[in-house]
Order: structure tokens, then C-alpha cells, then sequence
């Protein structure tokens, strides 16, 4: 099933970084070929790979398929667009060996992961698993669609450093979150970290990271040595580590290396990593490795930089190899913000407003 055109906003895990082109060295990949869109293609006897489009420079999302003995469970679920929902119908035509799916599991809330879960959870008459913090920001998200940007918005995103044509782009894409996620079931089943369960013939563990995204659940196989790692361990990218204007003073950027930390502690070397973006690869220590040295890098350009007092828009340089533009400008901002935050807490820099209320970072005098 090929040349699906759909379009629709950009979901939130798109960031500013190379694509998704090659393999570092430290990796190899398990697999030469990626499936097409619409076809699944087996990883082991009883999980499938199936691919599904974006309409986004990030194109593609992989969920995943774990044979049950009444059906296929499910692992995340793409956007909640009309070429989503088709390549779907096609998938149950055609790769399901004539059954339904038996339960959806959600990795996090990003729409490209979430998307679809209300609407195959109604469709079939499922039950929704994910963890509690994911399922009830997607709640709020998907309330705040339609709605005026709020004032708080506003403040957060002008102390960056945006000027007026930024901030009128922020408040005509506030609330998009729901165009493209289908309203949410009621109610669902909590996964929570360590949290062992049972998906077709084997155990699978529940590995909660946080900093993505407040409480991503990956699924460790030890049986099979396989893990669904969601957005925590990517092949090619770095996953968006952002602060947001419901929490300005959060400090992801620490959660996210203390998951690194706990998903090298946890993982075996050779593990087989099913991410939700790129190709299924073993090497995954490495991988964990690099990602935080490229944090590390960033902060060390970040800490030079801002001998002189600098804004959260002024330091893209130091973080993003990539041209920030307006369409990818609040992720940026979202992810410097998290560096500077991280910095702030450690008493490397300090935080100064000035009297328009914009905020002013410089090394610590």
C-alpha cells in the first residue's frame, strides 16, 4: 500500500535534528528493509511491524502487532487522520489472519503515538492501556482543543524572547493537540513502572522513562530480548526534551538522563530495540551513551555562550545543527528552555527578567 497522501498539524515529537538517513556506528540494524505502508512484516513468530505515515519531515511512526490467543494486541497507533484510518481498514483486511485487535497499548501521549487510541478502542470495543500520568495530560490536551491561548502561554513563550509574529503563531496552533487525536475513552487500564504483564505467550516488563515525555512506558521481553522502546531510544535522533508553559520551572533535561541511566542499568547489551521511529537495531548501550554525550555537548556550548546574558531564543546555536525556523520554533524553544533550566538548578547560571518580563540567562558571577 503505497503513495498515501494525508495532511494534518505536525505532531510533537518533530525536532530540529538530522534525519533519520544512516546508522551510527555503535549500531547495527537487525533488519535491511522497512515494511511499506499498509504492510506488516514479522519481527519474531507472533509480533508484527507495521509502519504508518506522517505527514510531517519525520514521516513515518512504527507500532506494533503481539499475536494474543483472541487477537492482536496492540503497541501505539499513529494520528488520527483519514490516511491513518485507512491504511488501518487496509491492515485488517489484510494482516490480521482474520482477527481483531484485543487490546491497544499506548507508549505516551504524542499524537503520533496516541492518536488512533480512542478510535480503535470504540471501534472494536478495547480496553486502553497506559500509564496514569500520559492518560490524563492527554485528557487535558485533548479539552484544550478549540480554546484561546491562555494568558500563561503567552507570558512563557514572550519571557523566550518571541516577538509579536511568534506569538501570534502560538496562539493560531494553541490547541491543535486534538485535531489529531480522537477523543479519549473514559476510562483505561494503568501500566506503571515494573509492572509485569502478560501479551500473547510471554511476559513483558513495564520500563517507565520520563523526560520525553512525564511517564513514557517502554516494554522490556526478556524471553524474546526485545524491547518496545517508544520514543526513549531512537536509532538516528535525539527525542525532544521540552519545557512547557503548564510548568516553566520544570527540569526535564534531569529525568531524561536519569532514564538514560536506568534503561542501561536495566537492558541487557544485545537487546533488540523496536523504536517507534527508524528501524529495529541492536546496540543499545551505545546508542543510551551518545544520547546523553549529545546533551552533554550542548550544555558545554550552552555554558560558553552565555557568559553574556542571552535569551531562550538567542542559544539555538549551541543546541541545533538544524536552521530553527517559525514551523519547528516552539520545540526549539521548548528544548532550550530545558537546558537552561538544567543549568539553573545545578546554580550553574542564573535567571534575571528584565521589566518587559523577559528572562536573561548568564554563568553564574
Amino acid at each position: 500500500m503505497k503513495n498515501m497522501s494525508s495532511t494534518s498539524s505536525r505532531p510533537a515529537e518533530e525536532k530540529p535534528v538530522d534525519d533519520m538517513s544512516g546508522a551510527p556506528a555503535s549500531i547495527h540494524y537487525a533488519f535491511e528493509a522497512s515494511p511499506e505502508t499498509g504492510e506488516a512484516l514479522e519481527i519474531v513468530p507472533g509480533l508484527k511491524w507495521l509502519r504508518l505515515p506522517l505527514p510531517f519531515v519525520l514521516n513515518h511512526i512504527n507500532v506494533w502487532l503481539i499475536r494474543e490467543q483472541d487477537g492482536w494486541a496492540l503497541v501505539d497507533t499513529g494520528l488520527f487522520t483519514n490516511t491513518t484510518r485507512e491504511v488501518w481498514k487496509y491492515v485488517f483486511e489484510h494482516y490480521l489472519d482474520g482477527l481483531m485487535l484485543s487490546r491497544v497499548l499506548v507508549t505516551h501521549l504524542h499524537p503520533d503515538h496516541i492518536g488512533c487510541a480512542g478510535w480503535l478502542a470504540r471501534k472494536f470495543g478495547l480496553e486502553l492501556w497506559m500509564t496514569r500520568d500520559e492518560y490524563l495530560l492527554c485528557r487535558v490536551l485533548v479539552a484544550d482543543t478549540g480554546k484561546p491561548a491562555p494568558p500563561e502561554g503567552l507570558r512563557f513563550y514572550s519571557s523566550a524572547g518571541f516577538e509579536a509574529g511568534s506569538l501570534d503563531l502560538y496562539m493560531e496552533h494553541f490547541g491543535a493537540f486534538g485535531r489529531v487525536v480522537s477523543p479519549m475513552p473514559e476510562s483505561f487500564r494503568q501500566l506503571h513502572d515494573g509492572m509485569k504483564l502478560s501479551i500473547g505467550e510471554h511476559e513483558w516488563e513495564v520500563i517507565v522513562g520520563r523526560g520525553h515525555s512525564p511517564e513514557h512506558a517502554c516494554l522490556f521481553c526478556s524471553d524474546l530480548n526485545l524491547l518496545i522502546a517508544g520514543d526513549q531510544i531512537l536509532p538516528t535522533i535525539s527525542s525532544n526534551v521540552s519545557v512547557y508553559p503548564t510548568e516553566p520551572a520544570a527540569n526535564p533535561l534531569a529525568h531524561w538522563f536519569e532514564s538514560l541511566a536506568k534503561l542501561k542499568e536495566l537492558l541487557p547489551e544485545d537487546v533488540l530495540v523496536l523504536p517507534a521511529h527508524g528501524k529495529p537495531f541492536v546496540g543499545a548501550h551505545a546508542r543510551l551513551d551518545q544520547l546523553r554525550e549529545e546533551h552533554e555537548t550542548g550544555l558545554d556550548r550552552l555554558r560558553k555562550l552565555c557568559v553574556q546574558p542571552r535569551r531562550a531564543v538567542d542559544v539555538f546555536s549551541a543546541l541545533f545543527k538544524a536552521r530553527i525556523s517559525e514551523r519547528n520554533l516552539i520545540m526549539a524553544t521548548g528544548e532550550a528552555i530545558s537546558h537552561l533550566n538544567y543549568l539553573v538548578d545545578k546554580g550553574e547560571v542564573t535567571m534575571q527578567r528584565d521589566d518587559a518580563g523577559v528572562n536573561w540567562y548568564q554563568i553564574g558571577q
